[in-house]
């Protein structure tokens, strides 16, 4: 009696599903993420140094121009509507600048070493974002007590912290993964500190982080509309300070930014391990 052929084991569903392969998607990057988290463990003085910036722009910018009523800021006292957009500030400036420590894996040999595991580039570029976006709210945390020891009037509402915590972690999340782009093409420490050193500034100056959008010439408010910093900055006075706010719209463009730019990032991270 001839013996039937045994049947192929059935593939795994969590590998074969869509629901599966997001559920592992989210389990690599929950992983990657305490991976970062780690590393975060052994850069506590570069949080402290980093903090000082966002001080004295607070401290000599903010409180120069709130007793000279140069900038006309309507019913809002200038230095609260300064201290969100110098928050948005120092979370870029942690941000743009992440593209740096992934060249720096890949001199080690540990990108090469990632790559080859089972684990999504998404997975890791994600990860790396989320690392960059809970550096940003620690000195976010810094510059809020900053602020409030400077009187800025800022809410305590939970649910609206808890909006602005997100802003500053999308917000992040998006320049540290245009950072790892820049690095995927100039492939050089030195070139993407001189890349990240050029548009930091004009990054800043053209968003709505110093002064309203009324006040400038009309090309800079064009320029304006496509900065992702201006819809961070708008999204957090809108919750700290209660100025109006597009909320939905700035949450939709911080999100989708960040998704497209992970996604391009992810794209180019195996460039930098050749």
């Amino acid at each position: 009696m001839s013996v039937l052929p045994a049947a192929p084991p059935a593939a795994s569903a969590e590998r074969t599903s869509p629901v599966g392969e997001v559920a592992l998607l989210l389990r690599r990057v929950g992983a990657m993420c305490l991976v970062e988290l780690q590393k975060l463990r052994h850069d506590r003085t570069e949080l402290v140094t980093r903090t000082v910036q966002p001080a004295l722009w607070l401290i000599v910018f903010g409180t120069t121009f709130s007793r000279i009523h140069a900038i006309p800021t309507g019913s809002t006292p200038y230095l609260d509507f300064l201290a969100p957009g110098i928050l948005a500030q120092s979370a870029l400036f942690i941000a743009i600048f992440y593209g740096i420590q992934v060249i720096w894996e890949r001199d080690a040999g540990v990108l090469a070493k990632l790559l080859v595991t089972p684990t999504p580039r998404a997975a890791l570029v994600t990860a790396k974002a989320f690392a960059a976006g809970i550096r940003a709210l620690v000195q976010a945390l810094v510059v809020v007590v900053i602020a409030l020891l400077l009187g800025v009037g800022l809410t305590g509402n939970p649910l609206k912290l808890l909006g602005a915590a997100v802003v500053v972690v999308l917000g992040s999340a998006f320049f540290c993964c245009l950072s790892i782009t820049l690095a995927g093409v100039v492939l050089s420490r030195d070139r993407l500190m001189g890349i990240g050193q050029a548009i930091t500034m004009p990054l800043f100056f053209a968003s709505n982080a110093l002064y309203p959008v009324d006040v400038m010439p009309g090309w800079l408010q064009v320029v304006n509309h496509v900065n992702p910093l201006s819809y961070e900055v708008e999204a957090l006075r809108g919750l700290l300070v209660g100025t109006p706010a597009r909320l939905g719209l700035c949450f939709t463009v911080l999100l989708v930014a960040a998704a497209v730019m992970i996604t391009i990032a992810s794209a180019l991270l195996p460039r930098l391990a050749r």
